[in-house]
């Protein structure tokens, strides 16, 4: 059963790729008519899932599910409108001996004029835990790769992302102060504290997998709408989703617990905002364990005016040295980021 998405009609099957559609309708729109982008990021994670779901139960052993626990940088390529069709269509690029990584792309069709439009591309990767025993990662069958250069190419994805989780492991337990009072925001507008905002969500049987964990599309849905309020309070424009780097799932949501998504401004350039966005879940039945950090990421969004032109961004306004030092972290991610798509535009 595919709750939500049931409109999804599989075009391919079984093999490392299959794609599906479904056509956008009002209640995806964002507040400006745009497709929101959470339900993209929702619509993207479930295609991995499925994909990744089938691949791992091709084998004899526990029955599993595909748990989400990183999303590569994605890249919000093109906006997705209501009445036009997602096309989606996912891909089983690389395994390990424990997970496999998910291309997944989204092509957005205008169905009057047959015109299409790359619109979102992202990278995922999943673990198989048993459904016996949730704790219990099972292995991942492995697959025929094209060429030894495909192979490699993937084996150095997966030791990238692996270092890259155990470095942002290393900070997740930052403790983030309690969003300022609406009717207490600080008169200086363009602040960190001035956009700060939090969304608290009680976890219910739709937003989870037969695991009774959340779905990792749900949290992103809810990340995104969190980033969105910060961006749009910092503008006070219309703002869209730009990209969002990498997403990493720390620990898994159960069923019933309470999730503080929060977010805060990092980084401005003058056409583009980092905003950082924290997952916090604290359990209502076993509050006794207190509060932890499920999930972190960056997402970078852009102002438009309302011909959907960018808009220069306000600078934004730092008070003391740690809003200073994730400052200059966001400016190096800034530039990191820059110089890797102009690398990749002299490729093509």
């Amino acid at each position: 059963m595919i709750p939500r998405f049931a409109f999804l009609k599989l075009m391919q099957g079984f093999g490392r790729s299959s794609s599906w559609h479904r056509i956008m309708r009002p209640d995806d729109a964002n507040i400006v008519g745009n497709v929101h982008g959470g339900i993209i990021l929702k619509m993207i994670e479930e295609a991995g899932c499925i994909i990744g779901t089938r691949h791992c139960n091709t084998q004899n052993g526990d029955r599993c599910l595909a748990a989400l626990v990183r999303v590569e940088k994605t890249e919000f390529l093109s906006p997705v409108f209501i009445g036009e069709v997602a096309h989606v269509t996912a891909e089983i690029t690389y395994t390990s001996k424990h997970s496999l990584e998910v291309q997944v792309k989204v092509m957005a069709e205008n169905i009057l004029t047959g015109a299409k439009k790359l619109a979102n591309k992202a990278a995922l990767w999943y673990v198989p835990c048993s459904l016996q025993n949730v704790d219990k990662i099972m292995e991942v069958p492995p697959i025929k790769y094209d060429s030894t250069e495909k192979e490699e190419e993937g084996r150095k994805r997966y030791e990238t992302q692996k270092m890259e989780r155990l470095e942002t492991k290393a900070r997740i337990e930052e403790v983030v102060p309690p969003p300022p009072n609406p009717d207490d925001l600080p008169k200086e507008k363009h602040s960190v504290g001035f956009s700060q905002s939090s969304l608290i969500h009680l976890v219910g049987p739709s937003d989870c997998t037969l695991h009774n964990y959340v779905h990792g599309g749900v949290t992103m849905k809810l990340m995104d709408e969190v980033a969105g309020i910060v961006a749009a309070r910092h503008c006070n424009t219309n703002i869209v989703t730009a990209s969002v780097d990498a997403i990493n799932f720390h620990r898994k949501i159960m069923k019933g617990c309470v999730v503080t998504v929060t977010g805060r401004l990092t980084f401005v350039s003058n056409k583009s905002m980092e905003i950082e966005v924290l997952v916090d879940a604290t359990s209502l039945v076993e509050a006794e364990k207190g509060k932890y950090r499920a999930v972190s990421a960056f997402f970078t969004f852009i102002s438009l005016d309302k011909h959907n032109r960018p808009l220069p961004v306000p600078p934004l306004k730092i008070n003391g040295e740690e809003e200073q030092r994730r400052f200059e972290e966001g400016n190096a991610r800034y530039l990191h980021n820059k110089a890797k798509r102009l690398a990749e535009k002299q490729q093509q």
